[in-house]
């Protein structure tokens, strides 16, 4: 597929998605990698417009440069925006959230703490971004260390064999420790990220390193 048809395809499809204002998103394409630029006027159309991008056949690379322009009856002072945050943290998620910090500078939520599992982390995420007034969520949030993990890398590799969405015979996995190192070759970014998510759905697993190429 040449640049240009994958432009059109990535055009048709944001326009395609009801979540997503794609009026003033702008797309380029130069050898697979797609630019996504403009504007859009909350976090979660941002985050669903990455996401739809990675999803599509031919795209080997993203840069998204979209910014969040919020509409100005939607302006939310930080303290606001971080008071909110704690509660749909607490409402969303069945973690022990105590120890969960939430930092707001400009619309910008940081999340800090320590979790038991990467879906915890994944769940909190999911439900700050949506809030009014958030322009970008840096997650950092860790997760604990567990000495009760027998064999990490067992438990990966049947983890990639139980998903239907990719092949798991041309994905390499080795482990020292807690971190895990992922080489070999995926047909599409979103299935990247579905085995950085089998690798982080294993307890013990403190850090995965992503060497998977698009192919």
């Amino acid at each position: 597929m040449n640049d240009l048809d994958l432009r059109d395809l990535v055009l048709e499809e944001l326009e395609f998605k009801p979540d997503i204002n794609a009026a003033s998103i702008g797309v380029t394409v130069q050898n697979g990698v797609v630019t996504l630029s403009g504007h859009v006027n909350s976090y979660a159309q941002k985050v669903s417009a990455e996401r739809t991008v990675k999803a599509m056949k031919g795209v080997r690379g993203l840069a998204e440069e979209i910014e969040v322009r919020l509409n100005k009856l939607e302006g939310t002072a930080d303290d606001t925006i971080a008071s909110r945050a704690l509660n749909i943290i607490a409402w969303s998620s069945d973690a022990n959230v105590e120890g969960i910090q939430v930092t707001v500078q400009k619309g910008t939520v940081t999340l800090e703490g320590q979790l038991d599992w990467q879906y915890q982390k994944e769940v909190i995420e999911q439900a700050v971004l949506r809030l009014s007034g958030v322009v970008g969520v840096h997650n950092r949030i860790t997760l604990k260390a567990r000495a009760d993990v027998v064999d990490i890398k067992r438990h990966i590799e049947d983890a990639l064999k139980r998903s239907a969405e990719i092949e798991a015979g041309g994905i390499r996995v080795t482990v020292d420790g807690g971190v895990v190192k992922l080489e070999g070759k995926v047909h599409l970014l979103r299935e990247r990220e579905v085995v950085e998510r089998a690798a982080w759905s294993v307890p013990g697993v403190s850090k995965v390193e992503d060497y998977l190429l698009i192919a």
